[in-house]
């Protein structure tokens, strides 16, 4: 925390002490470490400069190449950040200098990148009509874990039934992707760690790249 927040480990301690003392309920001690009462929040830490600007380079970025749900929802943190930040500090946000491009190279979706992005919080399977660069289709059920969000296109990190193993699909190449009624056991988290692990073991980071 005190790295975090750039100041000694002796200002951290006086100023949790002086939450102590102020009725905000914080247990544990010094050199051990702490923990916030259950069910209440301390007020927000103010953004600096830095911070503000990479907020919004990131927001930026996303509303020029995430699906159109997830623009709005980027448009919108914008303005609820706006909301609260001081009158000196909103110039820094809303003006900022930094640009995300427009995407050139994008690709567009054949399928509605949203509706898969839910499937990922739900653990739902997704069947799948998908065609691969040879121009050849496939019927598959996949277990969607992730979206990869690249320049020119957003790539599917699944498990696919039909090969027994973890893949991923352009959403360009789409044809039909459906949610199914079923939905997959095993953890989200823990099937990303084991796609990460099998890439970074197998070198197929390339494989990956080459894909783009």
């Amino acid at each position: 925390m005190s790295e975090e927040l750039e100041v000694s480990l002796r200002t951290l301690y006086r100023d949790i002490a002086d939450l102590i003392s102020d009725g905000v309920p914080i247990r544990g001690e010094a050199g051990v470490g702490y923990v916030l009462g259950q069910g209440y929040d301390l007020p927000p830490l103010m953004f600096n400069a830095d911070e503000l600007e990479a907020i919004m380079l990131g927001l930026r970025w996303v509303t020029r190449r995430g699906d159109k749900e997830l623009a709005r929802a980027a448009n919108d943190t914008i303005a609820k950040i706006g909301t609260v930040l001081p009158e000196p500090l909103k110039p820094l946000l809303f003006d900022a200098s930094l640009i995300a491009p427009p995407a050139w190279r994008s690709v567009e979706d054949a399928v509605d990148v949203a509706m898969i992005r839910h499937s990922i919080r739900e653990q739902r399977k997704l069947d799948l009509v998908y065609r691969d660069e040879n121009n050849s289709e496939t019927t598959r059920t996949i277990w969607p874990i992730g979206i990869s969000y690249f320049d020119a296109q957003r790539l599917v990190i699944a498990w696919c039934e039909l090969r027994n193993g973890f893949r991923t699909f352009r959403t360009d190449r789409m044809v039909m992707c459906t949610p199914a009624s079923e939905k997959y056991k095993e953890r989200r988290k823990a099937l990303l760690k084991r796609w990460m692990q099998e890439m970074h073991t197998s070198g197929g980071l390339k494989d990956y790249e080459a894909m783009l």
